[in-house]
């Protein structure tokens, strides 16, 4: 028991340590997209284009609505096509919907982009969505 403290200490302070985004990163998203932001081939893609989809136009309103929507069907994302589901998480606050999307985005994206708000979130949870209707918003990324 006395060798089991000290890790069960640090493995605690390392959570600690986690940003808000984080933790819900890994409660969440991790499972699928992996730690590293990789995703599994063919049904979940990788989080490291992310820059591109949010810099395009309606970009910003589609990653809100796949968080709190999920997404179902087809996807290509950088010429590999995954067909995973990805189930919604409207039970997620707004404020974390907008921690768990700046830290996917700065974290895996590596993106400068504005930071998503609460606000945002709050506008677009009012106009709810099928997973297919928000597989079918998503905005042509170069």
């Amino acid at each position: 028991m006395k060798r089991l403290l000290p890790t069960l200490l640090f493995v605690g302070l390392l959570a600690l340590g986690q940003s808000p985004g984080a933790k819900l990163y890994s409660a969440n998203c991790q499972s699928c997209h992996q730690a590293t932001g990789q995703g599994l081939p063919g049904a979940f893609p990788p989080l490291t284009h992310l820059d591109k989809v949010i810099q395009a136009k309606g970009g910003r309103e589609y990653l809100i609505r796949v968080v709190l929507y999920g997404l179902q069907g087809s996807l290509t994302v950088e010429g590999k096509t995954f067909n995973g589901v990805m189930p919604p998480f409207r039970q997620l606050k707004d404020q974390e919907v907008a921690d768990l999307l700046n830290y996917v985005l700065t974290t895996f994206a590596k993106s400068k982009a504005k930071p998503i708000s609460a606000e945002e979130v709050k506008a677009l949870r009012a106009k709810a969505m099928s997973p297919q209707d928000v597989l079918k918003s998503r905005p042509p990324v170069k």
